[in-house]
């Protein structure tokens, strides 16, 4: 009797960042295999000397211009039918950038034809399972932000408060209480004074940055 072969090892990225006050997602589009011309998450098969993480920011650093960014492991997937052409598991992971500001263009000889930032309310069809992926990463992001001080991973250094509160906003979809935003968020001492400001259309703005950007559990909603 044969014995069947062990299934192969991939991770995925949901690379997630918000742009124009909107949640988006790094999608590429597949060049070929069986969901050519369709858009997917950033992702590959695990080479047998890496890590799962390597291999994710390898795959990312391959085919985008994305370097050194925050992610985190999200869940395994692992259904028989998620890869039409071979039985692949999938680990997925969570990116968070700060607002690129443009767009990505992916490695044109390579296995992506376009790379674009897209607004999770507004996605098309995805590849695989990666639909699935996108909302539990979202649904993920969400909760961190309430009980973790991980928004330092989505903010520029440094940033107003008017832009923090924007970030969470953003990703919960409601609006926040400014001043009891405020409040609560310099009561925590997560955050320092630069002594600058940054002039907008209003009267200047006082600029913050992280005390410390290492993950840390806080109740900050």
């Amino acid at each position: 009797m044969s014995v069947p072969a062990a299934p192969a090892v991939a991770v995925d990225v949901a690379v997630l960042t918000v742009h124009a006050g909107a949640l988006h997602v790094l999608l590429v589009q597949a060049r070929g295999g069986p969901f050519a011309g369709w858009w997917a998450l950033p992702g590959g098969r695990v080479r047998e000397a890496e890590s799962l993480e390597d291999a994710a920011r390898r795959e990312l650093a391959a085919q985008t211009t994305l370097r050194g960014i925050h992610l985190e492991q999200l869940f395994t997937f692992g259904q028989p039918e998620r890869d039409p052409h071979d039985r692949v598991v999938s680990v997925a992971y969570i990116g968070l950038v700060p607002d690129p500001g443009s767009e990505l263009i992916a490695d044109t000889g390579g296995k992506y034809a376009a790379a674009r930032w897209r607004p999770v309310s507004r996605l098309p069809a995805l590849a695989y399972d990666h639909a699935a992926v996108v909302r539990l990463a979202i649904s993920r992001v969400r909760a961190k932000l309430q009980y973790t001080n991980l928004v330092y991973t989505l903010l520029p250094r440094p940033f107003t408060l008017t832009e923090l509160q924007s970030i969470y906003e953003s990703i919960l979809g409601r609006s926040l209480d400014r001043r009891n935003f405020r409040r609560k968020i310099l009561s925590l001492g997560l955050l320092r004074s630069v002594d600058r400001t940054r002039r907008g259309s209003h009267r200047p703005a006082a600029l913050y940055v992280f005390r410390s950007r290492r993950p840390r559990t806080v109740a900050v909603l």
